[in-house]
């Protein structure tokens, strides 16, 4: 069987995956590995023989689609953030980089090891591959061949025994820190709702007007004035029902369906009226609903109010379905492929609304793949890009950070004339799990064998090294993070997340999409630092 998966590397790679996928559904107590399982199978069948490996164009396509994607899907909040909170991320993010590279420095004092060795430990630790490869070419073009040969090899085997760590260490500091601030993911969830787009409890409920000091307002006022969080519907004055719109002026006796979710409903309903449960609002002899798919590349990466709907058709859009999560529709809510909205209409427009959005849920999962491969190519080619500090001090952005830089720029933009670079929601989840998977299963089988081997006496001394930095590097960032710049622990999970399978795992904790929010704020700003730290380090130390 040994010598079947080593002569077919692609067999390998298709049962460490499935392998790995079944056991991380496995849950005890309610908590299961979920797809970072695959990154230990692969340990596993890594480490029963050397000769079981998955090519490295594996492991870079997987890196690069996953990172892509999540550049896209992040962009627009990734820069929202930056710009509500950009010095305190900034410097935050810079402290506890160069903390890491301080505790790297400390163990080279206290233990001895070599500049290469502890150089490659702090890049395994911290699972920064582009941050090895860049010591590796400043060593290549600096030393003599025989010396840069051993130098490069002590920096590789720092680099592999370190690297299991590197991933574990951010794992076990995450459950341990939410334990002792005994974290609730729900809470968070809750109080994040507005900047981030994480799933709302949305519910409609019917308000009968009663505050008579309403009528001197539109709705556009009222909502600038209480800073609602809200969608009106049909409104109900005497015998008709009309919609509600910008320019709409309340009136005492009117009903009025409201949605919003739960806790906003409390501070809004008292403020117009009293709850209704009146049935005639609902009457469809006039007004119908309907959900209709976003499938048109001509509507998707648009605003609500850039389309203009109001001035051809009598309708209004009171909610937005983004994978599994609830929107309120606003003016400002830009649209994306595969969106399902829901409209209240005129009977007679509900068909010329669903031409223009498309309506077809098949068009709205396809993948563009114009879009798609010019900006995966767009991001390989920054990543070949080499910047220089000075003589024999460069680094490259890699197969990690140029797609993920580009992908947070065009998922920021959204599109650019006809071309649309935003993913469908469930086309980009897919991609970012087969991403996820093809890289998991490559460094798991990769590293297997040096995991085993850093049981000799070397190897733990190097395992302990890189426990030390991975953990006070993540603990740091944790503890900090959330007690001194009081940042969300959910967020700080997704700056921890130095490696995809950790990103997974906050994922898996959270139940939600927030850690990815901080993952791709710290992600790029990471990634170059590191690659600095490192070549730094070895400079200094060597």
């Amino acid at each position: 069987m040994i010598q079947i998966l080593s002569e077919y590397p692609l067999l390998l790679l298709f049962v460490v995956a499935s392998l790995g996928y079944l056991i991380g559904n496995i849950s005890i107590k309610g908590n299961s590995l979920g797809v970072a399982a695959i990154l230990f199978t692969g340990l596993v069948f890594g480490a029963i023989d050397s000769r079981l490996q998955i090519p490295e164009i594996i492991f870079l396509l997987g890196l690069s689609i996953y990172v892509y994607s999540i550049g896209l899907s992040s962009g627009p909040a990734f820069f929202e953030s930056y710009r509500k909170n950009g010095i305190r991320d900034f410097l935050f993010t810079i402290s506890m980089l160069v903390l890491s590279g301080l505790i790297a420095t400390s163990l080279w004092t206290l233990f001895g090891y070599s500049a290469a060795t502890i150089t490659g430990v702090y890049t395994g630790s911290t699972t920064n591959t582009a941050a090895l490869a860049g010591v590796i070419d400043y060593i290549s073009n600096t030393f003599s061949a025989e010396m840069a040969q051993q130098l490069t090899q002590e920096a590789v085997v720092g680099y592999s025994f370190s690297y299991p760590m590197g991933v574990l260490g951010g794992m076990i500091a995450i459950v341990l820190m939410e334990k002792i601030f005994k974290i609730d993911y729900e809470k968070e969830k809750e109080t994040l709702r507005k900047d981030y787009p994480v799933a709302e409890k949305l519910e409609r409920i019917n308000v009968e007007i009663t505050n008579p000091d309403l009528q001197q307002y539109k709705v556009k006022d009222l909502l600038k004035k209480y800073n609602w969080n809200v969608s009106f519907g049909r409104i109900a004055r005497q015998e008709t029902i009309d919609l509600v719109n910008w320019n709409t002026q309340f009136q005492k006796g009117d009903i009025v369906t409201v949605v919003s979710n739960v806790e906003e409903l409390k501070t809004i309903v008292p403020i117009l009226g009293k709850e209704s449960d009146s049935l005639f609002i609902y009457d469809r002899s006039y007004f119908d609903v309907r959900r209709i798919f976003v499938s048109n590349p001509k509507v998707a990466g648009r605003s609500i109010a850039s389309l203009n709907l109001d001035e051809k058709y009598t309708a209004v859009i009171t909610r937005i379905r983004r994978g599994d999560v609830d929107l309120l529709a606003k003016g400002n809510t830009i649209l994306e492929l595969g969106d399902r909205i829901r409209f209240v209409a005129k009977k007679e427009d509900l068909q010329s609304l669903s031409n223009l959005f498309g309506d077809s849920y098949q068009a709205s999962s396809k993948v563009n793949l114009f879009s798609f491969g010019l900006g995966i190519g767009l991001g390989l080619i920054l990543g070949t890009f080499e910047v220089n500090f000075g003589t024999g001090f460069s680094f490259k952005l890699g197969y990690a950070g140029g797609p993920l830089i580009v992908g947070l720029l065009l998922g920021a933009l959204r599109r650019t004339g006809p071309i649309v670079w935003s993913l469908p929601y469930s086309a980009n989840i897919t991609l970012q799990q087969i991403g996820l998977i093809l890289l998991l299963t490559a460094i798991g089988v990769r590293s297997g064998n040096a995991f085993i081997q850093s049981f000799s006496m070397e190897g733990i001394g190097l395992f302990f090294a890189s426990a030390v930095i991975s953990l006070l590097t993540a603990f740091s960032i944790l503890f900090v993070g959330y007690k001194v710049v009081k940042m969300p622990f959910s967020l700080l999970m997704g700056m921890v997340a130095n490696q995809p399978a950790i990103l997974d795992f906050a994922e898996s904790r959270t139940k939600n999409k927030i850690p990815v929010f901080g993952y791709a704020m710290m992600f790029p700003l990471a990634l170059i630092m590191k690659i600095v730290i490192a070549q730094l380090l070895f400079l200094f130390l060597h």
